[in-house]
């Protein structure tokens, strides 16, 4: 009787192995990015990526310090590197944010002040698959995350200079038609 049990969960497991790999490989999961997302896809996502974040992000303080210079380099790195994906102080979304998927988050609407710093710069450092937020680590050096990450922790309470940098970011939406 064990023994039927046994094979009985094997082959069940077998078949659904069997039929994950085909469903994929006969294109049953949608690989374009204008595409929604399964559940499954999603909760494995999140999961996988907050799991990772939680065990490999820099758990102390951000070694650079709140001041104006390292706000105002953390703005002008953000012109250069991210506002083409995430906005500029308007808020708009450029047609490549609007193509892209998962959706970059424009952080004049939805900031990430409230995650730890930690995470911030795990996510600039390494980027995050399959979305297309790249990688920084052969473009930014280990300072600049770190005041890039500045910026983006307080940039619901910049000093007045930052601020006026920051407004100063051009926009990348494009104008309307």
């Amino acid at each position: 009787m064990l023994k039927g049990i046994i094979m009985g969960a094997a082959g069940s497991a077998a078949a659904a192995l069997l039929g994950a790999y085909l469903f994929i490989t006969l294109g049953g999961m949608p690989a374009n990015a204008d595409a929604e997302p399964s559940r499954l896809e999603r909760w494995a996502a999140r999961k996988s990526l907050r799991a990772t974040i939680r065990r490999e992000s820099p758990k102390g303080p951000n070694p650079e310090a709140l001041s104006d210079e390292n706000l105002l380099a953390g703005v002008r790195l953000y012109a250069i590197k991210c506002a083409e994906c995430h906005g500029a102080a308007d808020g708009k979304a450029s047609s490549i944010a609007k193509g892209l998927f998962q959706k970059p988050p424009q952080f004049a609407e939805e900031g990430v002040e409230d995650d730890p710093e930690g995470a911030t710069f795990w996510k600039i450092l390494h980027g995050i698959r399959l979305t297309g937020m790249p990688s920084h680590r052969n473009a930014l050096s280990e300072r600049q995350i770190w005041q890039l990450t500045l910026f983006l922790k307080h940039m619901d309470g910049l000093t007045p200079a930052a601020g006026k940098a920051w407004k100063d970011v051009p926009s990348q939406a494009e104008p309307s038609k």
